[in-house]
Formats: C-alpha cells, sequence, structure tokens
C-alpha cells in the first residue's frame, strides 16, 4: 500500500486541502481523508490525470517530416496521408516498441495516466504477415512494460481503401486484416494483455466507415463485447461526402441509424457534424474523442463544442498524430478553437466551473469511459491515476480552486508536473519518468537509423 498527501486536492466532492489518499497493491484508491496530517510522500496539488484516447504510436516520429509544400497546389489531409504510407514502409517491430516506449514516457511527463492505443500497424511491408499475427501488438504492450501506462489496446479491422471496396495498395497493405484475420489477431493480442496489470484492457476498433464494409462493422462489434469500440468518424469533408454517396446518408447519421450508439462507443473527431448528429451523438451516451492538436494540423476543421457540452456530451483528448505531447496544449487548442469561431471569449466556461474545471473535469471522466477504465475522479475504488502540479511554479503561486487548472491549461504545461501515477504505479517523479534515460537512448538511436533509411 502507498499513501499520498496533498497540500489541495480535487477530489470527487470538490477542492479541499491536507487531502490523505492510501492506494492498494491493485492500485485503487482505498481511502480519502481530508484535513489530514502530512505524510512521508507530498505533494502541493493533486487532480485526476485523464487519459489519451487516441494514438497511432508510430507517428511519433514523423513529427515535424509533413510541413513542406507538396506537389499539390493545396496540401490537405490526404497529402498528409501520402507522407504516412511512405514512412510506414521503413518502419521495423524493434522500431516500432522504441517509438512507442518513448511516446508513452513523453504522456506521462505531460500528465496523461493512460492510453488507448488505435492499433492498425498489424504486417511487415507489403502486407507480409509476421510468424505472430500479434507482432505489432506485442510491442505496444512491450513499450507498457517499459513506461508503466496505463493501456487499452484497440487492435483495428482496416479492410478495404474506401467505401467502393476497392483493394488496399501501397502503405495501407501493411494494416489490413479480413474479418477472420481480424479475429485472430484480436484474440491472439488479448492472450498478450495477460501479462499486463488489470487495469489494462483490450477493445476493438473500425478503422473509419471508408476502411470497412457493414456487415465487417458489425463484426468488430461482436469482437468487443461490451469493450470499448472506437471509430474514426467525419474528420474529414471528403470522407464525408464519400459516405454520403454510398450510403445516402452523412457518417455520424448512418452511424446512429445501423448501430446502437452507447457509453462503450469513443467517436474519433465527429468535427464535421450536423446540428441534428451533434445533439443525437450528445444524447447517446457515446464519448466523442477530441484530438485538437492533429485536428488543426490536419486542417480539419473545429468540433461544435458549445452545442455538444450544453447537450451534455461527454468528450475525451487524444493526441492522435502525436506530433506534440501535451495535455495543457491539447485542451489549450480545443478552448482557443472555440473562441476563434464564436468570437467570444471563455465559450466553455459554465456559471459554476471555469473553462479550466470544464475540460480537466471533462478529459478526465470521459477519458476514463472510452477507456473502460475505472478512473476519471480522485475517489475509493477508482484507480489511483494522479497528477500532481508544482504550487512553486511561478503561474501557480497564489491560485486556488478552480484558477490553477486554468493556468494550467492556458499557462503551463509540463513544466508545472511533478509527479504521476497510473492506476498507482509512480511512473513520474520531480518531472521525469524514472527510465528516462534508457527510453531516450533507445528512441534516438530509433530515429537516427529511421532518417537514414528514409
Amino acid at each position: 500500500m502507498a499513501t499520498v498527501w496533498a497540500k489541495h486536492a480535487l477530489i470527487d466532492t470538490g477542492w479541499h486541502d491536507n487531502v490523505m489518499l492510501d492506494i492498494g497493491a491493485d492500485g485503487r484508491i482505498l481511502s480519502v481523508s481530508v484535513g489530514a496530517k502530512p505524510c512521508e510522500k507530498q505533494v502541493d496539488i493533486l487532480v485526476s490525470a485523464p487519459a489519451n484516447t487516441h494514438s497511432h504510436a508510430f507517428q511519433r516520429a514523423m513529427a515535424g517530416l509533413s510541413e513542406a509544400r507538396g506537389p499539390h497546389a493545396h496540401d490537405s489531409f490526404w497529402t498528409w496521408r501520402d507522407i504516412m504510407y511512405r514512412f510506414v514502409d521503413v518502419l521495423t517491430p524493434d522500431d516500432v516498441q522504441a517509438i512507442a516506449a518513448f511516446l508513452y514516457m513523453e504522456m506521462l511527463e505531460a500528465g496523461f495516466a493512460a492510453v488507448a492505443e488505435f492499433h492498425y500497424l498489424h504486417h511487415g511491408v507489403g502486407g507480409q504477415a509476421y510468424n505472430n499475427v500479434a507482432e505489432m501488438a506485442s510491442r505496444i504492450i512491450g513499450a507498457v512494460n517499459q513506461t508503466g501506462i496505463g493501456l487499452t489496446l484497440l487492435p483495428v479491422l482496416y479492410a478495404q481503401g474506401g467505401c467502393d471496396g476497392r483493394a488496399l495498395a501501397g502503405g495501407q497493405m501493411r494494416f489490413g486484416n479480413d474479418i477472420d484475420g481480424y479475429a485472430k489477431l484480436h484474440a491472439q493480442s488479448a492472450k498478450l494483455m495477460t501479462a499486463l496489470p488489470d487495469d489494462c484492457v483490450i477493445g476493438a476498433s473500425a478503422h473509419s466507415l471508408r476502411a470497412v464494409s457493414s456487415q465487417q462493422l458489425e463484426c468488430v462489434t461482436n469482437v468487443a463485447y461490451d469493450a470499448p469500440i472506437h471509430i474514426h468518424i467525419a474528420e474529414q469533408d471528403g470522407e464525408v461526402a464519400e459516405v454520403l454517396a454510398y450510403t445516402g446518408k452523412r457518417p455520424v447519421q448512418w452511424l446512429l441509424d445501423n448501430h446502437a450508439v452507447d457509453a462503450r462507443w469513443c467517436l474519433i473527431h465527429a468535427t464535421q457534424m450536423t446540428q441534428g448528429e451533434t445533439i443525437a451523438v450528445a444524447k447517446s451516451g457515446a464519448v466523442v474523442g477530441l484530438c485538437p492538436i492533429t485536428e488543426s494540423s490536419l486542417g480539419d476543421g473545429i468540433f461544435p463544442a458549445r452545442e455538444y457540452f450544453g447537450a451534455g456530451g461527454a468528450f475525451s483528448i487524444g493526441s492522435d498524430s502525436n506530433i506534440r505531447i501535451s495535455l495543457a496544449d491539447e485542451l489549450r487548442t480545443l478552448a482557443y478553437s472555440q473562441r476563434l469561431q464564436h468570437k467570444e471569449r471563455a465559450v466553455l466556461a459554465t456559471d459554476q466551473r471555469s473553462v479550466g474545471r470544464v475540460l480537466m473535469d471533462g478529459a478526465a471522466r470521459g477519458g476514463a469511459q472510452a477507456c473502460g477504465r475505472d478512473s476519471g475522479v480522485i475517489a475509493v475504488g477508482q484507480y489511483a491515476d494522479l497528477l500532481a502540479l508544482d504550487a512553486h511554479h511561478s503561474d501557480l503561486l497564489g491560485k486556488s480552486g478552480d484558477t490553477i487548472l486554468d493556468s494550467f491549461v492556458f499557462c503551463g504545461a509540463q513544466n508545472m508536473v511533478t509527479d504521476v501515477w497510473s492506476a498507482g504505479r509512480h511512473m513520474v517523479r520531480d518531472g521525469q519518468h524514472i527510465h528516462y534515460a534508457d527510453i531516450k537512448a533507445a528512441y534516438n538511436n530509433t530515429i537516427l537509423s529511421l532518417m537514414e533509411r528514409l
């Protein structure tokens, strides 16, 4: 059992001083005491650490490689995708593990306690199968073992190149499976997951409505049982047009009409929604997985957050292409996008909660739901996913209550983070991951090798 004492903490009943947490060997919070005397492990400010609910780990190594003008007059998501396909063809399993470990270390240092890995890099170059069908999943699991981050593994079914059912080509071939292949991949991945702590779970995902048929999507939902189901949906105008042309409905409306979308579902991006779709998703109980930095980078558009939040919709935060790993920056980008859209300030605040509080509370609770994880709030029985902030940081001096979270989101980043626990595993101490040197050295060697191969 471990014990942590915080001078200030945001727990399930609000902000309190002198808070003591007892954490069991299973990583769950055994007790929460207010007005307690300090113990050996003391922190300044303690809040719930959210999960990062959308990651393509291998893309971390692409950061900075797609910002030059391409051969087309107008670069877009689709031209970026071509670069990604070329990049993926040089990656080995060893590369992927080193990249994922570095990425997950960065996530922990940024304040994320867990990750939902939207895992679609399954095979070798040209779609050549590995002897172990879940070889690449085993490398993600290896990175989790190295870093101690919580994991929701989401093996992705990626079966076709578009709504017309065309075959996969080029870099896509490393992603591809049919229904039988996917079932084997999922079963072997689930078996490998048993080596991880109990807070780590397996869900299922379909890449998008373009990449699976209706029958194949049904397969994914059946494989998932009561586990999380994730899908890219309505990210780009081009995607909406393609789905509309082939189904007669926009992607979000088609999904709602053809599947029992509920609290198990996480709809990634959902950027291009009508007002009716926005309200319907909010009422469904599903979580929308927002990735503000990536959505900005790819020119996706602005998510209708004011309308969605106003309808009671749940959301989570992911880093998707992983070009910048920062919990604070993701939330700040989301907030600023709404200000630019509506030409107002503090768009997402309520009468009771500031913008920072709305975003941190929502990301923690929605992230836990999207990951199928018992966390999202500091309370007895929940996993101890904890984020400690430095009250002596210049931008936190003298701050209290929700103003602390506003300062973290709008003034700071990981330079305010002192400690992070994932299900009670104390992985970040004094602002740095406990295995920082070894993980960074392996990543640096991998990057140098990749740059020579590209």
